[in-house]
Order: C-alpha cells, then sequence, then structure tokens
C-alpha cells in the first residue's frame, strides 16, 4: 500500500556531500528520492556503473536521521 501522491516531498541533505534531494516515505520500507542535480558531487555515485541500481549509503543515512528527527513524516497506512 502506497501514500497517496498528494504527500508532500521534503527537503533532505546529504551529511556528507550536502547534494540536497526531495523525499517522500511511502511506507517504513519505501521511499522516493527526487534528485534535483546530478550526481558528481558524490562519492558513491558519480562512478556508478551503468545499468546498475545506483545506491548511496550516506545519503540514505542522511533520509533515515531525517525520518527519525520528524522531519520527513511516515504515513500511517
Amino acid at each position: 500500500m502506497f501514500a497517496p501522491d498528494d504527500v508532500p516531498l521534503h527537503p533532505v541533505s546529504c551529511g556528507s556531500c550536502g547534494t540536497c534531494v526531495f523525499v517522500r516515505k511511502n511506507s517504513l520500507a519505501h521511499t522516493l528520492v527526487q534528485w534535483t542535480s546530478d550526481t558528481a558531487r558524490c562519492v558513491e555515485l558519480s562512478g556508478a556503473v551503468a545499468g546498475a541500481v545506483p545506491t548511496c549509503t550516506r545519503l540514505r543515512d542522511s533520509i533515515e536521521s531525517s525520518v527519525r528527527r520528524g522531519t520527513v513524516p511516515v504515513p500511517d497506512l
């Protein structure tokens, strides 16, 4: 089950490289991330292999921290 599309996106900056993304939690397990720039400043993503699903553990940590602080809410489903 997913959150409605009218749930707002929240800005989150990576604690490592400072890249800002917009985030919406649809559930505890599902996170939508909308990039506002390229990934050139990200150490983990700047060398991503074509076809691979890119991920940045540092950005994930920043998002999880924002969820714990309550700045990125998780809807009750």
